[in-house]
Parts: C-alpha cells; sequence; structure tokens
C-alpha cells in the first residue's frame, strides 16, 4: 500500500505564507490562519511543502488503508485559496447556499478572495466542521 506523502513537518508557516507572492492571498491566509487558530485551539503546522494545517487525526478505511490528517487546513493556490472542510460540505448545505461565490471539491472549499464570500459563516462552516471531526474521531 503506497504511503502518504503529505505529512507534518517542522517547516515554517510564517516563512511559508511570506513566501506567497499575491498581497491579497497572503493577506487572505493570515486571516484564515487566526481564524483556524481561534476555531481549532492548535497551532499552524505544514503539510508537505503547501498546506498548513490545524490539529491532527488518525482515519483508517474498510479496505484497510489508514493514515493521519489535520482536521482542517488551507493552501494558496496560484488560482485559489483552497480550504479543507474534512467532513465534506452535504450537511452544511444552509451555511453553503449563503456563503457567496466559490467552487466545491468532496473535502476543498476554492475561493479567489475572502471577499467573495461572506466570513462570518466561513468561521461558522469551520467551526461546524471541526466540531463534526471531534465528534467522529479522537482528534489531537
Amino acid at each position: 500500500m503506497a504511503e502518504l506523502k503529505t505529512k507534518p513537518n517542522s517547516k515554517s508557516v510564517t516563512e511559508y505564507i511570506k513566501s506567497v507572492e499575491d498581497y491579497k492571498k497572503r493577506k487572505d491566509c493570515i486571516e484564515v490562519m487566526a481564524m483556524m487558530k481561534a476555531i481549532t485551539g492548535k497551532r499552524p503546522k505544514m503539510w508537505g511543502d503547501s498546506i498548513v494545517g490545524y490539529g491532527q487525526y488518525h482515519y483508517k478505511y474498510k479496505s484497510g488503508h489508514e493514515g493521519d490528517w489535520f482536521i482542517t487546513g488551507f493552501a494558496p493556490r496560484k488560482q485559489n485559496l483552497t480550504l479543507y472542510i474534512m467532513p465534506g460540505f452535504s450537511k452544511y448545505q444552509s451555511i453553503m447556499k449563503k456563503l457567496g461565490k466559490y467552487k466545491l471539491g468532496v473535502s476543498c472549499l476554492y475561493v479567489k478572495s475572502l471577499n467573495d464570500i461572506d466570513r462570518k459563516l466561513l468561521h461558522q462552516l469551520i467551526e461546524k466542521s471541526v466540531e463534526d471531526m471531534r465528534k467522529i474521531y479522537e482528534c489531537t
């Protein structure tokens, strides 16, 4: 079974965020960092080279595949700011309807800018997703 390449490491989150060239995206990252830290009570940690994650949980699928992952996080990508909402979005439809302009992946919320979405609703979304993760998994 292939080993997961994206793992927590000791690289500097601050230095990584400083390296984000686009000023507006860097500013959004700083805002998201503060929001996720306040919600999780955890310090940010680099996962791989480009993901900032908060907290950690261990998962194990019926197939036998298992690993560790963060309970929430984000990554500044070229096209979007990607926010990781690990339970997915099906439970949060009332928030999603009012959130603003975004695109979705399975557990990824893609936004061009925080100015395109309602920040209070984003806070609620992250808060509820972290609560749900903590109900399902033993998170650290």
